[in-house]
């Protein structure tokens, strides 16, 4: 086992505030580690330290593979005004970057200038010839169809290509980021939240990805399905140091709990052996009192001599039951002590409505796409909608049609007239960002201050943290802000759109609890595959073609009918096309460079073709 990095005994201070100590990490070549703890506990921080751009308080970093060989994926990178794929092609190879924009300048001096030399006497011709025989030698032909080839894989298409890099969603940035990445094939890859914004389709294609890539990764992500399929192992990060757990997040889930177990009982017999030992020596001290009172009436001095043995004998007793008490404290166990969660419970109003929502023959179109075709459903009481789709299949669009922010362009939406409706946007954009989270709670009727900070403590909110405005708060304090507007509003009907983004586990762990003990409907739209699987009762997907696959129950009827639906039609061939598939997509990796407009037809063979055996294999894996 080729060991590539060490780190011993990291410490982090931040404004005085220890984040994190005795942080000791080594990684193996082949591994894949995710990076895993609760929000503000430092892991984007370790891995700035791991790649240099920042110091530590303390410890050591040993590099056993050079820089040079890392690729380095930051949660929010600054690209500037450069295009999707002038930043793309700079951060995968910057010298071929230089070298191409070289030749671009000279191109247009060849096509501008009547002199046939440049400013240094230079024959502008032979300069450009030199320039294309290194950029050829480098081969610099094949990355321009490789930048091309991994973004359109990623889903940046070429009518992305030119538009500002800024302009982006923010899935669309984590794609083109991931494209400029894999370009370079490095041998380690840390990449900070890499699943962010993703959808369904580009998820299963990177767990596919990074199951069969070479090299090692060490990785942040909240996914836990996303971690279950890839890691090899989990990492903890607390503020006392890091710990490795074998496997992915269910066994890392399974391990902590049966750690937690242990050490309640070892620290529950221990307090029954301490309790022990003072109660001797509580005995012993009476006796000595008494014996101390008792021996000093002795006249007779074999009386006094014999209470004079016993007591040396019980005071040898004494002591070494001292020695083991000491001993106890010294090795005691603590008890298991809980990180403070989120608290919060969600009520709904009484609508004795059956059907909340009724939506009849909407269609709705953005430009030449139509998103919605004549679609009709209801939302009823007790529904627990999920709404799937690739990214731009128009999931918050359909949200905002509900909400009436929206209105269909045929069709009709109809709410009950006294329904009450709470929203979560995604961009968090409901919230009065002027305002602090105490007088958002102040305004409200009856509310006082300590009844305002005491809610805000459910909400890991506390001290001067209430004072802060809410547009001066980090995304995942956002969330909790939301989510306490949510508290309040008594809804009937809950939309809501991306709402664990940006929390940690723990924290999305209480929301499922509190979305699936939440007694009104809702609809949800959500890349977080573990809360859709918690929460939700049914199922659309919207589709490319315009026209919503249905299902009505959970996503584990929805696989068990999958498997059956296997079972019934067999297996046969499947095996044959997905080496078919492999060794078809190889060949058209391997193929030489070509003009552009064939270039783009191998481009998107490759892609229908990914797409298909990334479909069968998760299948497969569900099965």
């Amino acid at each position: 086992m080729t060991i590539i990095l060490k780190a011993t005994d990291l410490r982090v201070e931040l404004v005085g505030k220890m984040i994190f100590e005795h942080v000791n990490l080594e990684i193996a070549e082949g591994e894949r580690l995710a990076l895993f703890g609760r929000n503000g506990c430092g892991k984007s921080t370790l891995l700035s330290l791991l790649t240099g751009e920042r110091e530590a308080a303390g410890g050591r970093i040993d590099i056993r593979l050079p820089r040079s060989a890392w690729g380095w994926m930051e949660q929010e990178p600054s690209w500037g005004d450069a295009s999707v794929l002038e930043a793309v092609r700079r951060k995968s190879n910057e010298a071929l970057s230089r070298l191409k924009m070289e030749l671009e300048e000279t191109e247009r001096k060849m096509q501008t200038d009547e002199s046939s030399v440049d400013a240094e006497g230079t024959d502008i011709l032979e300069r450009y010839g030199l320039l294309m025989e290194n950029y050829e030698s480098l081969g610099g032909f094949q990355w321009e169809t490789d930048v091309e080839r991994f973004l359109s894989l990623m889903g940046i298409g070429s009518q992305l290509w030119d538009v500002p890099f800024h302009s982006l969603s923010g899935g669309q940035k984590t794609r083109a980021m991931l494209a400029s990445l894999l370009i370079q094939e490095p041998r380690f890859l840390l990449l900070d939240e890499p699943t962010n914004h993703l959808d369904q389709e580009s998820l299963l294609w990177l767990e596919e990805w990074l199951k069969e890539y070479k090299g090692t990764v060490l990785y942040v992500s909240h996914d836990r399905e996303f971690i279950d399929r890839t890691a090899t192992a989990v990492c903890e990060l607390t503020s006392a140091g890091l710990k490795r757990y074998k496997g992915g997040y269910t066994a890392y889930r399974r391990e902590k709990e049966r750690e937690l177990r242990e050490q309640e009982a070892l620290h529950r017999k221990q307090e029954q052996e301490r309790k022990a030992l003072e109660e001797s020596i509580r005995r012993y001290r009476e006796w000595f009192h008494k014996a101390h009172n008792a021996a000093g009436d002795q006249e007779v001095k074999i009386t006094a001599s014999f209470y004079k043995a016993k007591a040396n004998k019980n005071i040898s007793r004494y002591h070494a039951k001292e020695k083991a008490l000491e001993r106890l404290e010294s090795e005691a166990v603590r008890k298991p002590k809980e990180a403070r969660k989120l608290n919060m419970k969600l009520t709904a109003e009484e609508l004795g409505a059956k059907t909340l929502v009724r939506v009849e023959d909407m269609s709705f179109s953005y430009g030449d796409r139509r998103l919605f075709d004549r679609l009709s459903f209801q939302v009823n009481r007790g529904d627990r909608l999920a709404v799937r789709g690739a990214n731009g299949s128009g999931k918050t669009t359909l949200l905002k049609l509900l909400l009436g922010q929206l209105d269909p362009q045929e069709g009709k939406v109809v709410l009950h007239p006294a329904l009450n409706i709470g929203y979560f946007s995604q961009e968090l954009d409901n919230l009065d960002q002027e305002a602090t989270l105490l007088d958002s709670l102040l305004v409200l009727p009856e509310m006082t201050q300590s009844q305002a900070r005491t809610l805000l403590g459910s909400f890991l909110f506390s001290r001067d943290d209430v004072y802060k405005k809410i547009g001066d708060l980090s995304m995942g304090e956002k969330c909790r802000a939301a989510f306490l507007k949510l508290y309040f509003s008594g809804a009937h009907l809950l939309v809501l759109d991306e709402p664990t983004n940006y929390l940690d586990v723990d924290t999305r762990e209480v929301i499922e609890n509190v979305l699936t003990s939440f007694p009104g409907a809702m609809v949800l739209v959500s890349h977080d595959r573990y809360l859709i699987r918690q929460v939700a009762n049914r199922l659309l997907t919207l589709q490319d073609d315009g026209q919503p696959a249905w299902f009505e129950g959970t996503v584990m009827e929805e696989e068990e009918q999958a498997a059956r639906t296997t079972v019934i039609h067999g297996d046969t061939g499947k095996d044959n096309r997905r080496m078919e598939l492999e060794y078809c997509i190889q060949e058209l990796l391997q193929a030489e460079p070509a003009e552009a407009e064939v270039e783009q037809q191998r481009i998107r063979e490759i892609r229908a073709l990914r797409e298909e055996l990334g479909a069968m294999q998760a299948n497969k894996s569900k099965r």
